[in-house]
C-alpha cells in the first residue's frame, strides 16, 4: 500500500491504528495475499473489464459469492474482488489494488467477520472502515459505497454479539453519510428462535451455500438496482439486458 497517496490526517490514523492492531490483538501481514492480489491485476491485463463498474470485494463470503454474483446482481456490472481469510485492515491496505485502479463507481464491501474472529475491538475496525471511507472519498469523491451487515453464523456463534455491536456502529456511520448505504444481510439469516438457519451453511457452519446467497441476493439486489442500474453504461446495460433474456 502506498501511504503517500492517503490523506495527510488518513495516513496518520493508518499509521496509529497500524501500532495499536498489532499488539491486542494482533492483525495477521496484509502482504500474506500478495500472490492473490497479484493474480487479480494479471487477470485484470488479460481480462477487459467494464469502466463504471461496481467493485464487490471482502473477505470469504464475497468470494464465495463469485461464481454467481455477476448473475445475481445483473444487469449491473460487478468487478468480484473477495479474498477469502481477509479483514478490514486487510481490505485497507490494498484499497489502491483492489479498488481504486479500477475507478469504479460503487462499491460493495463485505468485511468485520474476520475482525470479530480475531478478538478486535469495534473501535479498531471501525477506525479502518473510516480510513477505507476517507480515502474513497478523497480520491473518487462521487463513489458510492454499500457496506454489507457482518454475517451470523454457527460457527462463530459465540462472538456474535460483538459482530451485532460493529454492524450497529457500520450503520450508524452510513446514516451519517449520503454517499453510504448499509445493508442488512444478516437478519434474514436468522430463524424464529433468533440463532442462523443450518440449512444456509456448508459443513464448516461458518461459510454459506447457494441458499445462504440467495437470501444476500434477495437483501442486496432490491438496494443496488433502484440505485445503481440508471448509471450503467448504455452500453453495457444494453448487452446486460440481451443476455437476461
Amino acid at each position: 500500500m502506498n501511504f503517500f497517496r492517503l490523506p495527510f490526517l488518513v495516513t496518520l490514523l493508518l499509521l496509529s491504528t497500524s501500532i495499536a492492531v498489532r499488539s491486542e490483538p494482533p492483525y495477521p501481514d496484509p502482504e500474506r495475499y500478495r500472490e492473490t492480489i497479484n493474480a487479480f491485476i494479471t487477470q485484470d491485463r488479460d481480462t477487459p473489464l467494464a469502466s463504471n463498474a461496481i467493485v464487490a470485494t471482502g473477505s470469504s463470503s464475497m468470494r464465495g459469492w463469485h461464481s454467481r454474483i455477476g448473475q445475481d446482481l445483473k444487469p449491473l456490472s460487478i468487478i468480484a474482488r473477495g479474498f477469502g481469510g481477509s479483514n478490514m485492515y486487510d481490505a485497507l491496505y490494498f484499497l489502491d489494488e483492489l479498488v481504486l485502479r479500477h475507478k469504479p463507481r460503487a462499491v460493495i464491501l463485505y468485511q468485520g467477520d474476520n475482525d470479530a474472529a480475531l478478538g478486535a475491538s469495534t473501535e479498531q475496525v471501525m477506525a479502518h472502515f473510516a480510513a477505507i471511507v476517507d480515502t474513497l472519498h478523497t480520491e473518487l469523491p462521487a463513489t458510492r459505497m454499500y457496506i454489507l451487515a457482518v454475517k451470523p453464523s454457527i460457527d462463530r456463534w459465540s462472538i456474535w454479539p460483538a459482530m451485532k455491536e460493529i454492524n450497529e456502529q457500520l450503520k450508524r456511520y452510513a446514516g451519517n453519510d449520503p454517499l453510504i448505504t448499509y445493508i442488512d444481510v444478516a437478519t434474514t439469516m436468522l430463524g424464529a428462535d433468533g440463532k442462523p438457519l443450518p440449512s444456509i451453511f456448508l459443513g464448516d457452519l461458518l461459510h454459506m451455500n447457494d441458499a445462504g446467497y440467495d437470501l444476500w441476493t434477495a437483501a442486496v439486489r432490491p438496494v443496488l438496482l433502484p440505485r445503481e442500474r440508471d448509471f450503467e453504461p448504455a452500453s453495457q446495460r444494453r448487452r446486460n439486458d440481451d443476455q437476461m433474456k
